[in-house]
């Protein structure tokens, strides 16, 4: 090979090895649209950005805005790559190998950066129960100054779960602390919302006035769907300072505008026979009158309202008068002289429902009001207040114990299943992606079987749960739940079962795949020098951690499958990849990577023969992944002569 040859060999591109750096695409993408906020060297010109927000010289400082101590470092801390990964735990799964549901256990702010590369904007519906920060729960102590460690990692040994700390309100920073909890794990969140997705936030009256303020500032305000008080605790808390508190809080939120009736939900079987007694081709309707009942409105300022129909003998109804029809006005008893509720145009067009009804000896005006238009099921606008027994904590409670045949409490106070079936129903359509990044004790999951079980449809679901650890005394713990994320499994999988029990004729997916957080796969420099020894000692111990920590990229070691899956995970194939090894070659062992609509040719052995490089070859027009460490300068051309930008290196 030519000294020419050699200086055109271009490095291939390295695969992701961290979550997306999401700090480095906002910039990337401030720059598309606005190249004219940097400087001549690419950095972000303050003083252009500040005339781009504030044209009129108005100082920034003046406007609006909700601010608390740790906000930037929070928003900041969100977007930082993160180095971990996920490995599966198929002793704990259900159905592991057909299942499309997951259970992930670890910190949820790592997990939601390493699933941006998958389910960026493909979540349709997040419903989140966080620590409602009342002094005695607990709030995850994120440390912004350590941004290359995860705080799962600082904060206990793997195996023991993971200490959080109580944010009590001597601590100062109480409600700051909270809100930069929140705030990191919300921006994530909304980036894997599709553009139609909505979350749901159960909260308290701790911090409901913060929470709504930190979601606008997220979601944007124009984004508020509702607020919904819900009735949980009949009875009240007789310990409560001054009231009986008996409610809580379901913050809507939508990551765009969404159009009038989008969060309907359908009307039961029982709901439609009651309020819509009627039928005919049309489907089942009722019949409500068409005068305006409110005198407020009248011929006096809606004179176009006020027309006259024509009423045959029979009832039949015109807006043309023929011999012998009665002219209608809509006029009350008492004279006053009202208005429709349809313009003549509307009338003339939809003829075909009204009709005419005698009633006291006088003809009456109707329209029909059709359950659904035709093909459509009849829906309803649910309100802001819930007071249905159904949504008690008392009812999750009974549910959740009638699972582990206890009557003792395993986990206090979970969420009404009916609760979260609801802001489904409102928020979902036939294979939508549920989340739940704070999973407590699954009732998330419970709610999807329900629903599904219900309408046939095949959501999916995505929790999270932190392996925090139960306490040592507690039933839980007794029963051999030493964490929440283990109650939390079982949970969903006795849920699994009651549905299968409850209807066995249903298609329902009620596996679910267990994934657990943990150190990557990869080699990563966590070497510290040692001061007692010389620079060559140093650099000798550098080489020798570093060759430690890229051992398990070698083919045939026990970690293969997890090193694939990090790859997998962290290049968006999924985390439900498929690998097909194939026969064509021999000599190194090459694998077809399938997932989330893309594909790749995949080799991890140490070596590649010069064999499989020329079958390789033959596939340019495909991806490829091998390892670094099988290429020397002369392989390395070869592949990228014949692949380009098709390869990657591990």
């Amino acid at each position: 090979m030519t000294k020419t040859a050699l200086r055109e060999v271009k490095e291939p591109k390295p695969i992701a090895i961290t979550s997306p750096d999401q700090q480095k695409a906002r910039l990337n993408e401030l720059k598309r649209l606005f190249p004219d906020l940097f400087d001549g060297e690419g950095n972000l010109d303050e003083k252009a950005l500040r005339a781009l927000v504030s044209p009129d010289g108005l100082a920034l400082n003046e406007r609006f805005r909700f601010e608390w101590a740790g906000k930037q470092q929070s928003k900041r801390y969100a977007f930082t790559p993160s180095r971990a990964t996920l490995v599966a735990d198929p002793t704990r799964s259900v159905d592991f190998e057909s299942t499309e549901n997951l259970i992930i256990e670890g910190d949820n702010l790592e997990v939601l950066k390493l699933l941006q590369a998958t389910y960026f904007e493909r979540v349709k519906c997040i419903y989140i129960d966080p620590p409602y920060n009342t002094g005695n729960d607990f709030i995850y102590p994120d440390d912004y100054r350590e941004t290359k460690t995860a705080y799962w990692k600082r904060s206990g040994a793997i195996k023991d779960g993971v200490r959080l700390t109580a944010v009590t309100e001597a601590s100062g920073r109480r409600h700051s602390n909270w809100l930069n909890m929140m705030q990191s794990r919300l921006l994530l969140a909304r980036q894997l919302l599709r553009d139609d997705g909505i979350i749901f936030i159960s909260i308290d009256d701790n911090e409901v006035a913060h929470l709504k303020l930190l979601a606008s500032d997220i979601f944007g305000a124009e984004n508020f769907i509702g607020q919904v008080t819900v009735l949980c605790n009949p009875k009240g808390r007789s310990q409560d300072k001054y009231l009986a508190n008996c409610h809580e809080f379901l913050l809507i939120y939508s990551k765009s505008p969404l159009e009038n009736g989008a969060v309907s939900v359908p009307k039961s079987t029982d709901e439609v026979k009651k309020n819509f007694p009627l039928r005919d081709e049309g489907g089942v309707y009722r019949e409500l009158e068409l005068r305006n009942t409110h005198r407020e409105f009248g011929r006096h300022n809606r004179p176009n309202l006020y027309y006259p129909f024509y009423v045959s003998s029979t009832g039949k109804v015109s807006l043309d008068p023929k011999d012998g029809d009665e002219e209608i006005y809509p006029n009350w008893d008492d004279g006053f002289e009202g208005c429709w509720t349809w313009g003549k145009d509307r009338a003339r067009q939809d003829l075909d429902k009204i009709v005419a009804r005698k009633v006291s000896g006088r003809w009456k005006i109707f329209r029909k009001a059709y359950a659904a238009e035709p093909g459509n099921a009849p829906v309803k606008k649910l309100k802001s207040i819930w007071s249905d027994k159904k949504y008690h904590t008392e009812k999750g409670q009974t549910e959740f114990n009638r699972l582990f045949e206890k009557k003792e409490k395993i986990f206090q106070s979970p969420k009404s299943v009916d609760l979260i079936a609801d802001a489904i129903r409102m928020a979902t359509d036939e294979e939508s992606i549920v989340m739940d990044f704070f999973a407590g004790s699954g009732t998330t999951a419970h709610a999807v079987f329900q629903v599904n079980a219900e309408d046939g449809k095949k959501r999916k679901f995505i929790l999270v749960q932190v392996p925090e650890i139960t306490a040592k005394d507690s039933l839980a713990s007794k029963e051999g739940l030493s964490t929440i994320s283990s109650l939390c499994i079982e949970r969903v999988r006795l849920a699994g079962q009651k549905t299968r029990e409850e209807h066995p004729d249903a298609e329902i997916d009620t596996g679910f795949r267990v994934y657990r957080l943990t150190d990557s796969y990869f080699p990563q420099n966590f070497y510290t020098p040692d001061p007692n020894k010389t620079e060559a000692e140093n650099v000798a111990a550098l080489e020798e951690h570093l060759e430690a920590s890229r051992q398990h990229l070698l083919f045939g070691n026990e970690d293969f499958d997890e090193v694939v899956t990090e790859i997998a995970l962290k290049n968006g194939y999924g985390l439900f990849y498929e690998l097909e090894k194939l026969a064509a070659f021999t000599s190194n062992a090459v694998y077809r990577l399938r997932g989330n609509d893309k594909a790749a040719l995949l080799c991890l052995d140490a070596t590649l023969n010069e064999e499989t490089i020329e079958a390789l070859a033959q596939h340019s027009d495909e991806q490829l992944i091998v390892s670094s460490r099988a290429l020397d300068t002369t392989k390395k051309w070869a592949l990228q002569a014949a692949f380009k930008d098709n390869l990657h290196t591990a």
